[in-house]
């Protein structure tokens, strides 16, 4: 369609710019003829006559290829204007697809939080810590976090923070050796009111999780694992973001063509941008959307780039971390306007 409106305006414009030549050629003509017709005298009147409706038919022909310079001007206009639209349009729909499936995922991420933490071993080895019920909890969640891989780690910890299991021991030795008193998501979690609530906690780096980035999800271990027990300690379940959520914004639906212009992104409520598919780290790791951006949304980048976005929408329970779908695209190499 870019190829085609091009087209339509190159050529259009290419054979009125050949007709008012040829015109104007026509006109001069016209002019002369009348000069010589007037030394002509009586001999050259019918000749003037001839001239003068020449010169006239040359000057409607100019005025008419002038209209039609314009009203093709402006259908052209508006064929670019409406294709652009349309084109960010797609790309809006394409961000608020992308944002919608790491919505799915998380949504699932709440679920599983509030799930395990009602797992008999996850409540005992809270509720009576000892090496033995620590052992048989750990066993459990190593052998969940075999099916889950979107997770890196599991841990349970006691109501003063203090980690005492965790399901890969092997890899991060924290059971017994780190706390989490001070995080922000395990006080929290501890002040959850029932065992329907879960909290989040933003994408950020670990560095008990060997440097890697994690969003962290957690709620209250209660007594018998009911859902208004008394708390006895906070489960916490590590999203493994990058590699997740990288998956998520490489396998955008683009066609080959415009994979190489097209940067797809997850950005939180502040521009960081927390995903990235060109693993680009420009403006220090922020994307600047208008401030006065609605849910969803088109805009030109300072760069000439075409932008759509959407805010996270949410799924089910889950409302979403006020984060958005961002697709930047450069136009095609020779269609700009």
């Amino acid at each position: 369609m870019a190829e085609l409106m091009q087209s339509v305006r190159r050529i259009s414009g290419d054979k009125i710019a050949d007709i008012d030549l040829i015109n104007r050629e026509a006109t001069y003509l016209a002019i002369n003829a009348l000069i010589e017709a007037a030394r002509a005298g009586e001999a050259g009147r019918g000749f003037a006559v001839v001239a003068k409706q020449v010169k006239d038919v040359s000057g409607r022909i100019s005025a008419l290829t002038g209209e039609l310079g314009k009203e093709l001007a402006a259908i052209s206009q508006r064929m670019v204007t409406e294709f652009e639209r349309q084109r960010g349009q797609r790309l809006a729909d394409l961000a608020l697809n992308m944002i919608d499936v790491i919505d799915r995922n998380l949504y699932e991420r709440s679920c599983d939080v509030r799930w395990w933490a009602t797992d008999a071993a996850v409540v005992d080895c809270a509720a009576t810590p000892s090496a033995e019920s620590a052992g048989y909890a750990a066993q459990r969640l190593a052998v969940i976090l075999a099916s889950y891989t979107v997770y890196l780690d599991i841990w349970v910890l006691d109501t003063a923070g203090n980690i005492l299991a965790n399901g890969r021991s092997g890899t991060y030795q924290v059971a017994g050796s780190s706390d989490a008193a001070n995080a922000g998501w395990f006080r929290a979690a501890m002040a959850t009111r029932s065992g329907e609530e879960y909290v989040t906690a933003d994408v950020a780096v670990s560095g008990q999780l060997a440097g890697a980035e994690v969003a962290t999800y957690a709620t209250a271990i209660r007594e018998a694992g009911r859902s208004d027990g008394r708390v006895v300690g906070v489960l916490a379940v590590f999203f493994d973001w990058a590699r997740q959520a990288g998956t998520v914004v490489r396998n955008v639906r683009l066609t080959d063509d415009e994979r190489s212009r097209t940067r797809c992104m997850i950005v939180d409520a502040n521009g960081r941008v927390l995903a990235d598919s060109s693993g680009d780290s420009r403006k220090d790791g922020h994307f600047a959307l208008p401030q006065d951006r609605h849910a969803t949304g088109t805009f030109k980048s300072t760069g000439g780039a075409l932008v759509g976005y959407a805010l996270t929408p949410g799924y089910e329970s889950y409302e979403g971390m006020g984060w958005y779908g961002v697709i930047e695209q450069q136009a095609v190499a020779g269609h700009d306007r």
